[in-house]
């Protein structure tokens, strides 16, 4: 029993790690007092507060009349996984909100760990909170790695398509990841599976063949009335293959980012974090009649 712990122990912090580590160090994740889903405290070091990103007076524009909800991955939160879009889509006139999901207790900074499905229950108290602040019947969704998954779960089993006009999903594990193989390790590790459903339950949900994404994406992956763009790179080292991220259906844009840019060298986590042109082919899914090509010179 010792050494079946052990062993487990000894895989479970390599495949946290490696299903999505989508934020920076834990020193800068966001002002002190940031109150996980809520609008952030006046504080002069704030980004989020000084951008007007999480800014619960902001009201929709004829311009961008829906707000923007983003959705950060595995191990991320609601500030440093956002601080690069967030800003990006403020300067360009969207009332932008962010949220925290997937909390562990006892675990701060680090979200998205929690059962996917009860995120979802999260997310969809969450927008509503944000429609009815902003007095809009729809919001548009932007989720990175497992938060563009995730987002799919709150469309098709609590009430989110009829509340979402566009998802965007920046390199999402739409069909789950075997992490070039790693996953399959599991079954060398007797007990390992059991401890990683109890623990992090929110790991478990994205091996590809899980429960839930088999449920998520039986009868096909898209739903009626909902926009959706998916942005991989082929570079990704998480989502693999990376064509896993991608959606079949309906009013389905899939992207590879290096086909707009070949020269583009993102990875999962910088995709959501830096890309510059991750950033305006987003832009582009949220306003696609005022879309520009998008190019290595996009910013």
């Amino acid at each position: 029993m010792k050494l079946r712990w052990s062993r487990t122990l000894t895989l479970l912090p390599a495949l946290a790690l490696a299903l999505g580590v989508t934020t920076t160090p834990a020193a800068a994740a966001g002002p002190p007092g940031l109150r996980p889903g809520g609008p952030p405290p006046r504080h002069p070091s704030s980004s989020a507060v000084s951008s007007g990103w999480n800014n619960y007076s902001c009201k929709p524009s004829a311009a961008h009349p829906r707000p923007v909800i983003l959705v950060h991955g595995t191990l991320g939160n609601s500030i440093d996984n956002w601080l690069g879009l967030a800003p990006y889509l403020v300067a360009r006139g969207y009332c932008v909100f962010s949220l925290d999901y997937g909390q562990l207790p006892g675990v701060p900074f680090f979200h998205g760990l929690g059962a996917v499905d009860a995120s979802a229950r999260q997310l969809a108290a969450y927008v509503d909170r944000v429609l009815a602040a902003t007095g809009t019947q729809k919001a548009d969704l932007v989720g990175h790695s497992q938060g563009g998954m995730m987002s799919r779960v709150y469309l098709k089993f609590h009430g989110g398509a009829g509340k979402v006009n566009t998802l965007v999903g920046l390199a999402p594990d739409n069909h789950g990841t075997d992490l070039n193989g790693l996953t399959r390790l599991l079954d060398h590790f007797p007990g390992a599976k059991r401890y990683i459903d109890k623990l992090t339950p929110g790991l478990s949900d994205q091996i590809a063949g899980s429960d839930l994404l088999n449920r998520l994406n039986e009868g096909g992956d898209t739903l009626p009335g909902v926009h959706y763009t998916v942005i991989a790179t082929k570079y990704d080292e998480v989502v693999t293959p990376y064509r896993s991220a991608f959606l079949d259906g309906p009013d389905v844009r899939n992207v590879v980012l290096q086909d707009l840019c070949a020269i583009d060298l993102s990875e999962h986590v910088a995709i959501g974090l830096i890309d510059r042109v991750a950033f305006h082919e987003t832009a582009n899914a949220l306003d696609p009649a005022h879309a520009t090509a998008t190019n290595c010179l996009s910013g």
